[in-house]
């Protein structure tokens, strides 16, 4: 048994309260006085679910609900100190304590809620509604206000994605590639949930022991909706909150310096579209980012799934921009370390910034918020009449739906009063999303815990007028 697992079922710690420390405990006096006073209805609820996540850092679950209903009588208080705040938390998970005190990431993280969630409000923007220049620069505060970008560090940040519900065997290959990475001294940034996002940080944290390589970071950017279904897993060191889903996945993209990608469920999908609408902009023709999909070779078929998918949907073509490696986390990491020399070449050519990627050209379909509900759901256009990018931003947008409905209260409950979304698609295509989500299901790559109920009906005889 995990120590997670028998700790929580231990139950909870009374009463403890905590301060900020290092760039943490630099908050406003204005941003205290919104934590004392809960003059914000909508900011409360939302750093309270977050933090109830990162207290509950390494517990492999992808239900919220079931995780809040563990702890109903959780609760925070805030108050002024001379070190600026005063945490004060009630009846939290005793896994997140060590004889009684916190364990010190897990009381980094929490300040980092508090940080990134202030920051976005403090900025009265709404995200939804920003232009592309203004959506990169948003995202670039956030990271910068978190410590993350750093101008005087090596080209070293891979992105890994991939499931939080994958197989033993495709887990120990995401750590055997992470382990490849950290010995080459890179970095890791995941979207900090179980799963394949926790074997490539925790190869890699063990790699750079054997590097005696101190600097290391394992960076873990997520979003309300997201943290509060997957807590962190307890290999991440920086923890970054974006303001929703795009800011998310535009944060992945441009502090990357080489993408790998393992086998997961939709939310994979997401990000693999999102990644391939972006390079098959005109725009970013030159820039030479490096994409590697890889697997066990037991993955081979889900792999080859993938492939069949985007090529039936975007074309043959798209898939150049990917290179697909089976069973080889050696050569996973020679490739990324290849592409990096690239990425470098390049920013010097264009004075574009090592650790954040300014000159990457991101269509609007990508950085306009997209809220699942059936209405949006049922709008989508997907044809196969439509651009590479136009369609690939589209489908994005479906396997977000998807995913929310399968991980976040809110979509849930919408799901549990109206039924599943009606995804409208013309034959061909959504017979191949049907394919394709069908495997999904089939091989448990839709959810951790219980039965997968689909909140979605394909409906592949839709025809656009």
């Amino acid at each position: 048994m995990s120590r997670s697992r028998a700790i929580t079922e231990a139950g909870t710690f009374p009463e403890t309260s905590i301060f900020p420390i290092n760039h943490l405990a630099f908050l406003s006096q204005n941003e205290i006085g919104q934590l004392i006073d809960r003059t914000d209805r909508t900011l409360y609820p939302l750093i309270r679910s977050c933090t109830l996540a990162v207290l509950s850092s390494g517990v492999a679950t992808d239900n919220a609900r079931g995780l809040f209903a563990d702890y109903p009588n959780f609760d925070m208080e805030f108050e002024r100190h001379p070190r600026g705040l005063k945490l004060v938390l009630k009846n939290a998970p005793a896994q997140a304590f060590v004889d009684g005190v916190l364990i010190e990431t897990i009381h980094d993280h929490l300040f980092s809620v508090l940080r990134d969630l202030l920051h976005s409000s403090d900025l009265h923007i709404y995200p939804d509604q920003l232009t592309r220049p203004e959506s990169a620069d948003l995202v670039f505060q956030i990271l910068r206000n978190a410590k993350v970008l750093d101008s005087d560090r090596e080209l070293s940040c891979v992105v890994c994605w991939g499931g939080h519900s994958i197989s033993k065997p495709e887990y120990d290959y995401a750590q055997a590639v992470g382990q490849e990475l950290g010995l080459r001294r890179f970095d890791i940034c995941t979207g900090c949930g179980p799963g394949a996002m926790k074997g490539s940080m925790r190869g890699a944290l063990y790699a750079h022991k054997r590097q005696k390589y101190s600097a290391g970071r394992f960076i873990g950017i997520s979003e309300p909706g997201i943290i509060a279904a997957e807590p962190p897993n307890d290999a991440v060191s920086d923890l970054v909150i974006m303001p929703d889903i795009e800011k998310r996945l535009e944060a992945f993209i441009r502090i990357a310096h080489g993408i790998v990608i393992f086998p997961g469920g939709p939310g994979t999908l997401e990000e693999i579209l999102y990644l391939l609408a972006i390079l098959a902009t005109p725009g970013n023709n030159e820039d030479p980012l490096g994409v590697v999909l890889t697997g066990p070779e037991s993955s081979r078929p889900i792999i080859d799934a993938y492939i069949k998918f985007l090529e039936t949907a975007l074309g043959h073509d798209i898939t150049s921009f990917i290179d697909v490696v089976i069973g080889n986390p050696v050569c996973v990491a020679e490739t990324i370390q290849a592409g990096r020399e690239k990425v470098r070449q390049y920013r010097l050519e264009t004075n574009d910034g090592y650790c954040f990627n300014w000159t990457l050209v991101i269509p609007d379909l990508l950085t306009t918020n997209f809220i699942p509900t059936h209405k949006s759901m049922s709008e989508l256009n997907l044809s196969l009449n439509e651009s590479p990018q136009e369609l690939a931003s589209a489908l994005r947008r479906l396997f977000s739906g998807i995913v929310a409905g399968n991980v976040k209260p809110e979509i849930r409950r919408l799901i549990n009063e109206r039924g599943p979304f009606e995804i409208q698609a013309t034959s061909e295509l959504g017979g191949a999303i049907e394919v394709l989500l069908e495997r999904l299901i089939s091989e448990n790559r839709m959810k951790i815990d219980g039965v997968y109920t689909p909140c979605y009906q394909i409906n592949p005889n839709y025809k656009k007028t």
